[in-house]
């Protein structure tokens, strides 16, 4: 074996080291302070947008047009997905690269939040009709993990394990391109319901996410494997969800502005002896 050949193969080995478990290499040095830097800074810029926000503001309504355009390319976007997954994953095999899938203490928790959201948005948005209640249940539901997911994808993309030859870059965007446009679509979804309005509360509480990011980047963005990251993970998304119902909070009724008729009437009424 050469000297290069030796540097190669510790080079390799020093890498599958670095992640023995989980499905994307951690953070470490200088890169995981400049990520953490980072998501403070967005997450500081996330709550200044919010404080500019007076009122609950209701998402632009798109045209039936447009409202078909967004559910087929939500629709295609997934098949797409999972045309792409099924060549990653022949590759995979085809490169002797596919193992068992590492636990996941996640989905557990995920799946529970999905649930608790659709009851809550379903049963807290009783003066509405039924299909809007059912249709805004469904779209907050599916859009609570995106919140999450999206800017997740961003960061852990390019860290993706094990890499898949000869070129894990494409194989890359092979993955995450129709992923990332399952999220966006996802989440335009949101502007097809009534009962979606964004408040302060959903800035502030995207940017807690991103905080909570920020503290998961410090100690490297680990998979969870182990307590911290698990925890991190675990918060990160509840987070995530409580953003989604923000959208979803009731409106309160306003309240009646007496006509200045009604005000004479109450001051006549005042003014009678009896």
């Amino acid at each position: 074996m050469t000297s290069v050949q030796a540097i190669a193969v510790h080079a390799v080995a020093a890498r599958a080291v670095s992640a023995p478990h989980g499905t994307w290499y951690p953070y470490a040095g200088g890169a995981r302070i400049v990520l953490a830097l980072v998501l403070v800074v967005v997450a500081a810029a996330v709550v200044y947008l919010g404080t500019r926000l007076r009122l609950p503001a209701r998402l632009p309504r798109p045209s039936q047009p447009l409202a078909l355009a967004l559910f087929v390319t939500w629709f295609l976007a997934i098949a797409a997905f999972l045309v792409c997954l099924s060549v990653y994953v022949t590759q995979l095999q085809h490169e002797h690269v596919l193992h068992a899938a590492p636990a996941d203490p996640i989905t557990p928790v995920t799946d529970l939040a999905v649930v608790v959201t659709f009851l809550v948005i379903l049963l807290s948005s009783k003066p509405y009709s039924r299909g809007t209640r059912l249709g805004g249940a469904i779209m907050g539901a599916l859009a609570a993990p995106m919140i999450f997911e999206l800017p997740f994808d961003l960061i852990v993309m390019a860290r993706t394990y094990p890499p898949v030859q000869p070129d894990p870059a494409a194989y890359r965007v092979l993955f995450f391109a129709p992923l990332f446009l399952i999220e966006l679509t996802t989440l335009a979804l949101l502007t097809l319901s009534p009962l979606v309005r964004v408040r302060r509360l959903t800035f502030i509480g995207f940017a807690l996410m991103l905080a909570v990011f920020a503290v998961w980047a410090s100690s490297g963005f680990g998979y969870p494997s182990a307590p911290l990251p698990t925890a991190l993970n675990v918060i990160s998304k509840l987070i995530a969800f409580a953003t989604a119902l923000t959208l979803f909070l009731p409106v309160p009724a306003p309240v009646p502005v007496p006509s200045t008729d009604d005000q004479a009437d109450a001051s006549l009424a005042g003014a009678s002896p009896g």
